[in-house]
């Protein structure tokens, strides 16, 4: 997946009972919306066309994992030492680097709202050299012109001398949805894509808009609102040329719309949720083989699909514009049939049984004796 591929931002969660997992803490579990106990990974996915696979992950440790309180619980779990607290927006922009300086090619980032509105790390992506779509919150400041930005006159002799820049004009920003409610935003509607539920098609604006943070110099970008048919508004910020055709602006604001794909392969088909050890490294391991078989079942889909192409003729017949492509389950079934399971005789099925149960009489043992202090010497 190289030319015309996306390199895709983004975290999955697990919840967790407890923080006897690596990670595990009460926070925000993404896409959901809410706040929970959970081990969150931070994942850079890769998507073209109707392949999708896992690039690389980085576990992310709360703050508060780095805290005293913490310090035996880091031991025990094999938190490596010279593991620091970073953010997501930190392991993600070290993973988008890491990739381009493995050679690795991809056309473009796309990346969620919680990365989208951190202006230095879209400022960090554009020096890094990376073409970037970043969504951003509807109350996002933009200017439609480009505002001077200076450090203003002293103003009397007392007082520390002005250092930081400020915009120097009385030019306002605008919110960006405001942008979408001027009646002279000019707007197209474009289809997206084709799905097997048919054309998906939206209403599209596309401004230059300059943005500002606070200490920096204006940076040009481009802005996309969509618009779709119930109304709902997205925005997002490219770091695109000034001459991008708005064409391929709209094309690429719209690639992050497979990002669930891979994660939920993974956690459905694959059993990324299934991961019950409690250890770093084993969580560290766990990654790379849900990464690994990603890429194998991607591999798969590749090699069905030059092997029995589409038939147009059937589309027609069907009257639809797409024919279903190999689905991960699909690819399941197909293993499942060449590498079946065995079948076990009662003797076998009990045996096991046993096992698992005296499995979990050892793990409660485990904690128990855990949970006992040791009596005061004295």
């Amino acid at each position: 997946m190289a030319q015309g591929s996306t390199r895709i931002l983004d975290e999955s969660a697990d919840e967790k009972a407890g923080t006897h997992h690596a990670g595990a803490s009460r926070q925000d579990k993404g896409r959901m919306g809410k706040v929970d106990l959970c081990r969150v990974d931070t994942c850079l996915t890769s998507a073209n066309g109707g392949l999708w696979a896992m690039v690389d992950g980085e576990r992310f440790l709360p703050e508060e994992w780095f805290g005293e309180a913490f310090a035996q619980t880091r031991h025990e779990l094999g938190i490596p030492l010279e593991r620091t607290f970073e953010t997501k927006i930190a392991l993600g922009l070290k993973m988008v680097k890491r990739v381009k300086a493995n050679g690795v090619p991809f056309d473009l980032l796309a990346c969620d709202v919680l990365y989208g509105r951190d202006s230095q790390f879209r400022a960090d992506v554009d020096t890094a050299g990376v073409l970037s779509a970043a969504q951003v919150p509807a109350d996002t400041n933009v200017y439609v012109s480009a505002p001077p930005v200076g450090v203003p006159e002293q103003r009397g002799k007392r007082g520390r001398p002005r250092t930081r820049l400020h915009v120097l004009s009385r030019q306002r920003p605008h919110e960006v949805r405001a942008l979408a409610r001027d009646p002279q935003t000019v707007w197209q509607q474009v289809v997206v894509r084709h799905t097997e539920r048919g054309r998906l098609a939206a209403d599209f604006a596309v401004p230059r808009v300059w943005t500002v943070a606070v200490g920096q110099r204006p940076r040009a970008e481009w802005l996309v609102i969509r618009r779709d048919a119930e109304g709902d508004c997205s925005y997002t910020l490219l770091n695109a040329p000034e001459d991008a055709p708005h064409e391929r602006l709209i094309a690429w604001s719209c690639r992050r719309y497979c990002i669930e794909r891979p994660f939920e392969d993974a956690k459905t088909e694959i059993g990324w949720d299934e991961f019950q050890a409690q250890k770093y490294r084993a969580g560290e391991h766990h990654l790379a083989l849900t990464a690994a078989s990603l890429w194998f079942v991607a591999q798969t889909k590749l090699a069905w699909a030059q092997a029995c192409p589409r038939d147009p003729e059937l589309a027609r017949q069907l009257a639809v514009e797409v024919l279903p492509a190999l689905s991960t389950a699909n690819v399941r079934e197909l293993l499942k049939a060449v590498f079946p399971l065995p079948q076990l005789t009662l003797e076998q099925a009990t045996d096991l049984v046993i096992m698992h149960l005296v499995s979990r009489a050892r793990s409660t043992s485990s904690r128990l004796k855990s949970q006992v202090k040791p009596h005061d010497s004295s």
